[in-house]
Parts: C-alpha cells; structure tokens; sequence
C-alpha cells in the first residue's frame, strides 16, 4: 500500500509539472506576441491571430520568434 501512495504522488507531481511547463510556455509565447504589438488593439489582435496560425504550424523556439517578428513588420497598419 505504501508503494501504490508513493507512485501516485509521484505521478501526480509528474503531471502537474509537465502541465505547468505547458502553461507558462503558453503564457511566455503570447506575451510576446502581446509585447510585439505594443498599445494598437488592431495590432494586437492580428497578432494573435498570428500566434493562432504559428501555433497551428507547431512554431517553437527561434521559428516562432521569426514568424511573430515578420508579421508585425508586415501588420498594415505600420
């Protein structure tokens, strides 16, 4: 019984983690879109929606860095 506890609470805090790293890369990948776009609510918008087709396209990393960099420079309201 003592092992059963002990592989449930290690699976448990397992999860839990993973399921924070998911969110705070969630967090940190829309922060930037958020900060790229500054004050303009269009601007913010569509870069969402870019975060939305990068997110989509698996972007991670560098690529997903480029591919936010590149669609705020194109956002037609620059």
């Amino acid at each position: 019984m003592d092992y059963l506890i002990v592989a449930l609470t290690t699976l448990a805090g397992l999860y839990f983690h993973w399921w924070l790293y998911v969110r705070i890369r969630q967090w940190m990948a829309r922060d930037l879109a958020l900060s790229l776009a500054g004050d303009n609510t269009g601007k913010r918008s569509y870069m969402l929606d870019s975060l939305q087709q990068a997110q989509s396209a698996r972007l991670k990393g560098k690529a997903l860095l480029t591919h936010l960099e590149d669609a705020a420079q194109r956002y037609p309201g620059n």
